[in-house]
This record gives structure tokens, sequence and C-alpha cells, in this order.
């Protein structure tokens, strides 16, 4: 199984602009830094935007929320 995978997206000029002189610059593939603005960066994003959803899911009814007391006793703790 590839280690890598190859992703296409859309970009402004501006921001490919500044991630390619920062490779040139520093010698490194423009790759290496959307790389490692994924590494940084996505974890956030997953906590903020699925966290949303969550809490729609919760507020619409979708999703059942549980008592700490509730979690105790099912637990046995």
């Amino acid at each position: 199984m590839a280690l890598t995978a190859t992703a296409t997206f859309r970009t402004t000029a501006e921001f490919k602009s500044r991630i390619d002189t920062l490779a040139r610059e520093t010698k490194r593939s423009a790759g290496f830094f959307y790389n490692l603005l994924l590494e940084e960066y996505l974890d956030d994003l997953e906590d903020i935007y699925l966290g949303q959803k969550v809490l729609e899911d919760v507020r619409s009814g979708k999703m059942k929320t549980y008592s700490a007391e509730e979690v105790y006793k099912e637990l046995d703790l």
C-alpha cells in the first residue's frame, strides 16, 4: 500500500505564491509545506467542524446524551 496519495485542490494565487516562495527559499518541496499545514491544523479543524455537527445532532434529537450519573450507573462506578 502506498504511503502517500495525491490530493488536488484549489487555493488563491497568493497562498500558492507564498508556499512556492517558501519552498524555493528553504529548498523544500511545496508538498512538504502543504503536509506540514495539514499536520498542524487538521486535528483542530476536525474538532471544530465535527463538534458542531454533533451539537446540531444533539439539539435536533438525532443523538441522545447521557448524564454523568447515568454513565456511572451503567459502568458500575
